[in-house]
């Protein structure tokens, strides 16, 4: 159950590290969020949405 746990520990401690230096996380946040493109969340909701469940958008005023 735990076997993967020293794993995920010392990922966390990297990532930790990371967030520290504000500037290349932001820089890296930016470009990951650039470079998900087709691959987002809210795009593969949508499909399954359609293409699964026979379901539409329903649009909602702002």
């Amino acid at each position: 159950m735990l076997a993967d746990y020293a794993a995920y520990v010392a990922c966390q401690e990297r990532v930790s590290a990371a967030w520290a230096d504000q500037e290349p996380w932001t820089q890296m946040s930016i470009l990951n969020c650039a470079r998900s493109g087709k691959f987002s969340s809210d795009r593969a909701i949508a499909e399954y949405a359609r293409e699964i469940w026979g379901l539409h958008a329903v649009p909602i005023p702002v």
